[in-house]
């Protein structure tokens, strides 16, 4: 008995030390947490989605789930080739040149009417909190925090591990004006060093008047949040930029639900939807759409053109490493959305509607 008390013992102080560990980040505290507790979204000790969203689907398990992970079929799940890239040049671009830059899952560039802006930048090669687990594909992880200029406005959509990366963050801290989350995300950017005036932090359905003409509304996404034992102490969050000649919706992740619909009402047309597809599951579909779903929200949301991103840098599902951009530009035949499919690297040009992409993601095992 004595052994296993200690055996207890030991694990729970090493979860104790790696949970302190910085990467890990802060649960928010002193006069953030009392704002936190006035939140609408906020109920009994965390934010909650404004429909009811299980973690699973009817029918599923976390035993089913981690079985299907551990010990099923995955097939292709990682590529086995080297994804194929382009090196823009970002230190160097023209100020007055409107483009997009995605390097991989849900981190992307873009430099709009002379606003630098970076969204959920993850650029250490792996998504969870160690190294060795969630790596980066071949190929796809060519961007470093030296090639990025300095940064107007850095956008975290929310605190999970692959979309708010503690060496990313940390390593840009000189670069950044002003870092734009939801409410309680500000406790980790503090915890991590960021000064207070850098954050804005904002609940759902607020605005933020930014300089020279640049407009941000927070909106509600179906998600979660969290980076330790305790879930949804910080919000998660969808953007609505609006620039001097564009609307940009920056969606984060998010399952499918009414929330695209009064989205679009209120705020639409957007000239582009960057819309989270991939990591999907029929187990988890209440937190990521699934392809069809990301089509029909950029329908809510009276998109004039889509970019599908969450895919192509991670394995977190169990789906194949390209099923997501395979089967949305299969199932937009019988939409006709303009969907965006750059490389990883690769300039958009924000201003140009008839730019054409290629299939890149065929052919490569």
């Amino acid at each position: 008995m004595y052994i296993t008390i200690s055996i207890i013992a030991l694990l729970s102080l090493a979860v104790i030390v790696l949970l302190r560990q910085a990467r890990f980040g802060k649960r928010p505290a002193g006069k953030r947490l009392e704002k936190i507790k006035n939140s609408p979204n906020y109920k009994n000790g965390s934010f909650q989605n404004e429909s009811i969203t299980p973690d699973l689907t009817e029918g599923a398990s976390y035993f089913s789930v981690a079985k299907e992970f551990f010990f099923g079929k995955r097939k292709r799940v990682t590529p086995t080739n080297t994804i194929p890239s382009i090196k823009t040049d970002l230190l160097h671009l023209d100020i007055d040149k409107n483009i997009l830059v995605w390097f991989g899952h849900s981190s992307y560039f873009m430099q709009i009417d002379g606003k630098r802006i970076l969204v959920d930048p993850v650029l250490c090669g792996f998504a969870s909190p160690f190294s060795f687990s969630t790596k980066a594909f071949k190929g796809t992880d060519i961007y470093t925090t030296d090639d990025l200029p300095e940064i107007d406005y850095l956008f975290i959509s929310h605190d999970h591990w692959d979309h708010f990366d503690y060496e990313t963050v940390t390593q840009l801290k000189p670069k950044v004006k002003k870092v734009i989350c939801g409410l309680g995300t500000g406790e980790h950017l503090e915890h991590w060093g960021y000064n207070e005036d850098q954050i804005i932090e904002k609940d759902w359905n607020e605005q933020i008047i930014l300089e020279d003409g640049f407009i941000v509304d927070t909106v509600p996404g179906r998600h979660f949040s969290g980076r330790g034992l305790k879930r949804n102490q910080a919000l998660w969050t969808a953007f609505v930029l609006q620039t001097p000649t564009m609307k940009i919706f920056m969606g984060g992740d998010s399952g499918y639900d009414k929330h695209f619909t009064a989205i679009g009402k209120s705020f639409g047309p957007f000239d582009l939807a960057i819309l989270e597809n991939g990591q999907y599951d029929k187990s988890w579909k209440y937190i990521h759409m699934m392809p069809g779903e990301v089509l029909q929200a950029a329908k809510d949301l009276h998109a004039k053109r889509l970019l599908p991103v969450h895919s192509s840098k991670f394995a977190i599902a169990n789906h194949a490493w390209d099923e997501p951009l395979a089967k949305i530009t299969e199932l937009n035949k019988s939409v006709n959305i303009p969907v965006i499919t750059p490389l990883i690297g690769e300039a958009v040009d924000l201003k140009d509607e008839a730019q054409q992409f290629t299939e890149w993601w065929k052919n490569i095992d």
